[in-house]
């Protein structure tokens, strides 16, 4: 575990934007412009059903705030895992939060195509996992860094952010470490969030639900324990 990542996380001040009084028809996916990345504001908008993402190229300003219908989670009970990826799960050693920084690095990569991570989302970003809201997952092939998640835990939700890999399947085992972590205490309740459905999510059991299901699912992990992922996870290295 990273020094001086605090479980639960410490408190962060009120947002002065009112998310729960954004209001979208069934469908509707336009986002909302505006506001700031102080920790407050970021944690009202996970809460309500929001996250973060610059309206112009590359994930520059204005910033915007988006709620997709449908949405994509991982159900807890629907993670597939192929003959070949638990190879690899066998094959990495996964740490969390020993290196958030070079995970939020990884998934910044100028290089990466649909990049959207600019320097003020990694800084915000940054200042949530030293309050410890946001956590990394590390996928390591020795010494180095093949791979990675980040995201937020707010209560019962876990809401990934990006992932990145160096390595063939470096991804996929985050995501499957992750999903084992926040399900370890067995709570129903626990959501896992990723936003979008892709392909590459799909094949791995990620569905899409109606904005309305998400939003009940959401207020269920809302009302659940802290997930403490350090204290579920794997030992640090």
């Amino acid at each position: 575990m990273s020094p001086g990542v605090p479980f639960p996380p410490r408190e962060v001040p009120p947002s002065a934007w009112p998310f729960d009084a954004l209001v979208l028809e069934d469908g509707d996916e336009r986002p909302f412009a505006g506001g700031d990345l102080d920790p407050g504001t970021l944690i009202a908008a996970y809460r309500a059903g929001f996250f973060p993402m610059g309206l112009g190229d590359e994930g520059r300003p204005p910033l915007g705030w988006w709620s997709p219908d449908p949405r994509g989670i991982l159900p807890l009970d629907g993670l597939h895992v192929s003959r070949s990826l638990r190879r690899s799960v066998r094959r990495f050693e996964i740490t969390v939060d020993t290196a958030f920084e070079a995970v939020l690095e990884g998934c910044a990569d100028p290089a990466r195509d649909g990049r959207w991570i600019t320097p003020e989302i990694a800084a915000a970003y940054g200042r949530l996992h030293r309050l410890g809201w946001a956590h990394s997952v590390e996928v390591w092939d020795g010494e180095e860094l093949a791979g990675g998640l980040y995201g937020v835990a707010v209560a019962g939700l876990f809401a990934g952010e990006s992932m990145f890999h160096r390595a063939t399947d470096a991804s996929k085992v985050a995501l499957v470490a992750l999903v084992e972590m926040v399900r370890a205490d067995g709570d129903p309740r626990r959501l896992v969030d990723v936003q979008w459905r892709t392909d590459h999510l799909a094949s791995l059991g990620v569905v899409d639900v109606p904005r309305r299901e998400y939003r009940r699912r959401l207020a269920d992990a809302l009302a659940a324990p802290p997930l403490d992922v350090v204290r579920h996870g794997p030992s640090p290295r």
